[in-house]
């Protein structure tokens, strides 16, 4: 079974109040976010690579700190931004992402970590998968 078969026939979703005490994360905007549902995660640091391959109603985790993080979240339907290892943005992005209602988090863990606890806990990738050129 390819993985766009199976992804869209085992539907998880997770409240990001739970992924919140999965990651101990440390939620920075003050919009309502306790019951936002998350289908899935996708990880990355290049902005290009989100809009390219994260599918709507990701947990984006990255390392990126700007206020293109929380415009291209918006641009590609991300349901909320885990900041990892520790960082913590400017007030200006705090404030993007509180005047937009997009969930910021941080988190003491890195990228890898987070990825494991997560798919630990049953959280499946919401990345596209890019195709090779070769076949498959």
């Amino acid at each position: 079974m390819l993985y766009d078969e199976w992804h869209a026939n085992e539907w998880v979703f997770m409240q990001l109040k739970e992924i919140v005490e999965i990651i101990e994360g440390k939620v920075l905007s003050g919009c309502v976010w306790e019951t936002v549902e998350i289908q899935g995660g996708c990880g990355a640091d290049l902005m290009s690579d989100v809009l390219a391959a994260a599918q709507p109603h990701a947990l984006l985790l990255t390392g990126l700190c700007n206020p293109q993080v929380v415009r291209t979240a918006q641009m590609a339907d991300v349901a909320a931004i885990v900041l990892v290892r520790g960082k913590v943005p400017a007030q200006e992005v705090i404030d993007l992402a509180n005047n937009e209602c997009v969930p910021l988090i941080t988190t003491p863990y890195g990228t890898f970590e987070l990825c494991g606890r997560l798919y630990k806990a049953g959280l499946p990738s919401l990345e596209r998968r890019i195709a090779s050129g070769q076949d498959e």
